[in-house]
């Protein structure tokens, strides 16, 4: 029996229902809209759930709440560091494509520097001399502890840091590495229980 009188839309309708079962039929998973670069373990309750339709910046919104700043600013232990990266300007860039390795200060370890030299490299006066010593936390690359070695590393400041590997601790710069390899999007960062000063800055 021919359906020359079935309308256009309903013709329309059971093709693309047709697409939909097709798909189904190769395995093509539920939660296949989320862009390629989204860790499916790490998706969200929405991506992960079949039938949630999603809009196409959804998946690089996920990535850019893992960049570095953000889980810096996300992690109560950096809310001194997170201050100083925006009196520093930095945030843009420790927000940028990277990768980076940051060598990241507490706020135990900010408490351990002088009241008055932490006020006086946060005045906007000295916003040159804070970079300095911020950049000089930071290494080009995502270095995991496991590539860690010991020797001179080139920090973004210009100045190289002193990793010492031993007896399974590291070193930078005589700051000790108390919890290593917290991955972002745009690199990783490694906690230290010292602020790290170039000479020049002091």
């Amino acid at each position: 029996m021919k359906n020359s009188n079935v309308p256009s839309w309903m013709k329309q309708l059971t093709g693309f229902a047709g697409v939909i079962g097709a798909s189904a039929l190769i395995g093509f998973p539920a939660w296949a809209h989320i862009n390629s670069n989204t860790n499916v373990a790490t998706a969200t309750p929405t991506q992960q759930v079949a039938g949630n339709v999603k809009t196409p910046n959804a998946p690089e919104k996920v990535a850019a709440a893992n960049d570095i700043v953000a889980i810096a600013s996300g992690d109560p232990q950096f809310k001194t560091l997170t201050k100083a990266l925006g009196a520093a300007g930095l945030v843009t860039t420790l927000q940028g494509k990277g990768p980076f390795t940051v060598f990241a200060p507490t706020d135990a370890a900010f408490a351990a520097v002088p009241k008055a030299t932490l006020d006086d490299l946060l005045k906007p006066a000295n916003k040159a001399k804070l970079v300095k010593v911020l950049t000089y936390h930071v290494v080009p690359g995502a270095v995991l502890s496991t590539s860690l070695k010991s020797g001179d590393v080139k920090s973004v400041e210009g100045t190289s840091l002193k990793v010492a590997v031993a007896a399974g601790k590291v070193t930078v710069s005589g700051a000790n590495v108390v919890k290593a390899d917290i991955k972002a999007s745009n690199g990783v960062i490694h906690v230290i229980d010292k602020v790290l000063i170039p000479g020049d800055a002091k």
